[in-house]
């Protein structure tokens, strides 16, 4: 298993579930010096994601790219795959698109989570799910043209009503037509979702393709109640050796946050 740290460069996120904020190269540097093996990225857009700049800047600190979120359209445009206003939800699928391209260049997954909406106020969950599944069988099948899966997170009910815990998450990716479709388990929403984390993420199995590594209380792990050796093991027995992406608070501040996501994968996920 391998470890990155976050990095958000939408300056209205600040405060959120970050632990670098806005400044991409002095990230890269401290995720270096630290010994992080790559960094995930929360853009406002992909036109702020430049290949050739980022690869460049990979390449000097000896990190790889874990995968790049969508939610800048949420958070910058309100932007989701399931509005009822059918221009947004093009809007939206376009926006996704263009991430894909640019995390696609650099060999990374995309990330769709608050992107995928809420049904309600007039959509329908039949809508809602319908547009979802037909969205992410036309970008999984894009993303697949760039040989890079396309990643889906279920979200805690008090962000989305679409889907909240594993299970009903490997239901919705079992039922598309692509194949290139893989499940994000973020140890955080999973803490308020799923009876036992442990079993969750052993039923998931073949389809995980990413987590995000947070405490219970979303800040870095070993500041909260989770036992991250329970999640340890069950991750080895499906052999994972994807990423731990630090999704959390950057408490009590960046630094000390991505001290402490180290000495935690150090002591429970590494080797």
């Amino acid at each position: 298993m391998k470890v990155a740290a976050t990095v958000s460069l939408v300056p209205e996120a600040r405060g959120g579930p970050f632990v670098f904020w806005e400044d991409l190269a002095l990230a890269s540097e401290k995720a270096q010096r630290l010994g992080f093996d790559a960094i995930e990225i929360f853009p406002p857009a992909a036109s702020a994601v430049d290949a050739g700049n980022l690869s460049a800047l990979l390449e000097d600190h000896n990190l790889k790219l874990a995968a790049i979120g969508t939610g800048g359209g949420w958070v910058k445009r309100r932007l989701t795959l399931t509005s009822s206003d059918a221009n947004v939800r093009r809007e939206a699928g376009d926006f996704v698109r263009s991430i894909i391209d640019a995390a696609g260049a650099l060999g990374a997954p995309t990330i769709i989570g608050s992107m995928q909406g809420r049904w309600g106020d007039g959509v329908s969950r039949d809508n809602a799910i319908g547009w979802l599944s037909e969205a992410l069988n036309d970008l999984g099948e894009h993303a697949r043209t760039l040989r890079v899966p396309l990643l889906y997170e279920p979200l805690n009910r008090y962000e989305t009503n679409m889907v909240n815990v594993l299970s009903d998450g490997i239901a919705l990716v079992q039922s598309l037509s692509t194949r290139n479709v893989r499940l994000l388990a973020d140890l955080y929403h999973m803490n308020i979702e799923e009876a036992d984390l442990a079993v969750a993420l052993r039923e998931t199995a073949d389809l995980l393709g990413h987590v995000h590594l947070a405490d219970s209380n979303r800040r870095p792990a070993g500041d909260g109640h989770t036992d991250f050796g329970l999640i340890a093991d069950a991750l080895r027995g499906v052999g994972y050796d994807g990423y731990l992406s630090a999704e959390c608070f950057p408490w009590p501040d960046p630094d000390s946050a991505a001290e402490q996501t180290m000495r935690a994968f150090r002591r429970y996920f590494a080797g």
